[in-house]
């Protein structure tokens, strides 16, 4: 009787523990994350609404609610979701991350902090690696919403009318 009620007790203990660890893991944001990994906060908008993390692997998946743009010297574009790998001070395997440059995308396929004291962040966009200014990542930024091809569309077309006589368009 007094061995079951030992299983028991044992059981009963391992349970609860097992609830306070996936607790404390759930309750971490995605921006201690960042910190504890000497990553800026600022590299994920504002409007994260759910995100996993694999503390063994690194991986990670963050959501938000909208694809969206965040203005930092250059325009940053967010998927819905995007995933990558944490490492100390750089994300690597990254997708759902583009960068704006003249008036081409390019997709971040990793980031990397330099020496912290450098005060220096490279994003890498395939054949370039951009430089930015660390601190324009301190803190997360206003992320707004994409407006997908046929919406601009369709706000143009108030713009337009058609001219009956030639059969064109004209503003």
């Amino acid at each position: 009787m007094i061995r079951i009620l030992q299983v028991t007790i044992l059981f009963f203990s391992i349970i609860i523990a097992a609830a306070v660890i996936s607790i404390s893991a759930e309750d971490e944001s995605i921006y201690e994350i960042l910190k504890e990994n000497g990553l800026p906060l600022g590299i994920f908008p504002k409007g994260v609404t759910e995100f996993n993390f694999d503390s063994k692997t690194g991986r990670f998946s963050v959501y938000l609610k909208q694809s969206c743009d965040a203005k930092y010297e250059t325009e940053l574009r967010y998927d819905v979701n995007v995933t990558g790998t944490i490492g100390y001070s750089h994300v690597a395997d990254l997708s759902g991350i583009s960068a704006q440059e003249l008036f081409l995308w390019f997709p971040v396929k990793g980031i990397r902090v330099d020496v912290p004291s450098s005060g220096l962040i490279y994003f890498d966009v395939g054949v370039i690696h951009k430089q930015y200014s660390l601190s324009l990542f301190d803190t997360p930024r206003d992320c707004f919403a994409v407006r997908r091809e046929n919406e601009v569309q369709a706000s143009m077309s108030s713009l337009y009318q058609v001219d009956e006589t030639t059969g064109r368009n004209i503003i």
